[in-house]
């Protein structure tokens, strides 16, 4: 194995994956497993999470499965108190969960749709990032990964409470970073464009919609959630030991 590669390797490493039971989360959580980490797979639903964890396991991989809805405080302290009684560590936190509730024009939201996008995308994506944090600090590093969104720098049309949220998300990587530097943890994000997911289905299927969005990407066409965990695995490994505060853009070439 060269320099590189080892560069590279997650052995010894364990890391937490939100949104893993499907999507870019799947993507990652098998990626990162497949480069020596254990991982932790954590989204609303059980049966969903196991799937993916069997699927690591076949391959050779290390994982578990531990349901967690981030919107929920109670939850998240009960995911890290399991993760500190199961685990004693965690070296990477890759927030990847989100929702989206709301389709439409800003003038007709309501507070329910602010409120749950907002307690998902924001407030879960933080209080994970400060008990992972925690954790890190005790052991002496570690390394956190936002998926945000080109939305957050480009606000898409009627999806105005989503691309605003993500646009807090990209302020919330540089801050945490500048703030966790010190202690050896680096904070990063993945701005995906486009992609191939169950989340993003009401646009990729949507044909008129496509008509009118792939003239805009350069490369012509959505991404696919594996092209996102090369991003994330760079991002949480030693190749990037310098790197911190950064937003990684992986549109195929729309806001270039």
């Amino acid at each position: 194995m060269t320099e590189v590669q080892r560069m590279f390797q997650l052995d010894g490493k364990i890391a937490l994956i939100t949104g893993a039971s499907r999507g870019i989360g799947e993507a990652v959580a098998k990626t990162l497993a497949a480069h020596g980490a254990e991982v932790i797979l954590t989204s609303r639903r059980l049966g969903d999470l196991e799937r993916v964890a069997a699927a690591i396991t076949a391959a050779g991989g290390r994982a578990t499965a531990l349901a967690c809805h981030i919107g929920e405080m109670t939850q998240i302290e009960d995911l890290f108190a399991q993760v500190r009684a199961r685990f004693a560590k965690l070296d990477i936190l890759v927030n990847n969960a989100a929702t989206n509730p709301f389709f439409g024009e800003v003038l007709n939201a309501d507070e329910r749709a602010w409120d749950k996008t907002c307690s998902v995308n924001l407030k879960g994506y933080f209080f994970m990032s400060q008990y992972a944090a925690r954790m890190m600090k005790e052991q002496g590093g570690g390394a956190i990964v936002n998926v945000a969104s080109v939305n957050g720098i480009k606000p898409a049309p009627f999806q105005g409470i989503y691309s605003i949220t993500k646009a807090g998300v990209i302020a919330m990587t540089k801050s945490f970073a500048k703030e966790l530097a010190g202690f050896n943890i680096r904070v990063n994000a993945l701005l995906p464009g486009i992609t191939d997911t169950k989340f993003s289905a009401v646009m990729v299927q949507n044909a008129e919609f496509m008509q009118a969005v792939l003239p805009m990407i350069p490369m012509g066409r959505v991404g696919q959630p594996v092209e996102m965990a090369g991003a994330v695995l760079y991002l949480v490994s030693d190749a990037a030991a310098y790197t911190t505060g950064a937003c990684i853009i992986a549109d195929g070439g729309m806001l270039a």
